[in-house]
């Protein structure tokens, strides 16, 4: 099962840069042949992990029920489009399981952003979205932030000030998603990762004991967000800008070798 896993992943890579590349070529022809072989791969891998589908007593196919996600990759991806801002692996994993139910530990993203620049290295512009390093004021890959590759360049390059920046960002994300979730069974989760960052935001919380308020969390979060996003904006263009001058596309996304990173290498 393993080999043929590869195999149909390995396919399902070279489909998708054979449509974007009959995209870019506008040939639209080319690219719905190619795009219903991609789906007929995407199948059979759906199919070698999931299994078959049941069938009911009548012998007919069970009904597919909601579609759910089966690889770390995926459950990474949708807590990073939630957050909408550099964010460390802890607190992709909280946001994964307080709102989507997700079973991914931090340990698992260890080697997450290798296999993804290995992928790209592989086959550029092969998958849809990669997991990539934000970009630090040395164009270098910053230690433990993970971003989106459809992300433009100034969300994926941090500033002096873009750690606290993207905290508020973060936190009005997951404030507004609890706001939306707080009536449904297990929002219990969401509210205690809203609490632990609303006591980092200086009058989020009314000093009780209780869940705290998703709107108060908010609006604290946007007001001290106020202060700092100017100089956050010019730092981050500035960055982007020669980050986009300066560095290939892995490098864009994955960060420029350091000096350190270099005599690492050589030493293997």
């Amino acid at each position: 099962m393993s080999d043929r896993l590869d195999d149909l992943e390995r396919r399902i890579d070279e489909l998708r840069a054979g449509v974007r590349k009959a995209m870019r070529a506008r040939d639209g022809a080319a690219a719905r042949v190619l795009r219903a072989e991609l789906r007929s791969a995407e199948r059979a891998w759906d199919a070698l992990v999931c299994g078959p589908p049941a069938e009911d007593p009548a012998g007919r196919p069970a009904k597919e029920g909601p579609p759910r996600l089966v690889t770390v990759r995926e459950q990474v991806h949708q807590g990073l489009r939630l957050l909408g801002a550099a964010a460390q692996p802890r607190l992709i994993v909280a946001v994964s399981e307080a709102f989507f139910g997700g079973t991914i530990r931090s340990g698992q993203l260890t080697s997450l952003r290798r296999d993804e620049e290995r992928s790209f290295r592989a086959t550029p512009f092969g998958r849809p979205y990669y997991l990539c390093a934000a970009l630090t004021d040395r164009l270098s890959p910053a230690r433990g932030l993970l971003t989106l590759s459809t992300w433009p360049l100034e969300r994926r390059v941090v500033g002096p000030v873009s750690p606290r920046v993207d905290f508020l960002a973060c936190a009005i994300a997951v404030a507004r998603e609890q706001a939306s979730k707080e009536r449904e069974q297990g929002a219990e989760r969401g509210s205690r990762l809203l609490l632990r960052m609303a006591r980092n935001i200086p009058g989020a919380t009314d000093g009780t004991l209780g869940p705290p308020d998703p709107e108060r969390v908010a609006r604290a979060a946007q007001a001290e967000l106020r202060v700092h996003v100017d100089r956050d904006t010019r730092d981050r263009a500035e960055l982007a800008e020669r980050a986009a001058a300066q560095l290939g596309d892995a490098s864009r996304l994955f960060g420029a070798a350091t000096l350190s990173t270099i005599k690492k290498e050589n030493v293997k």
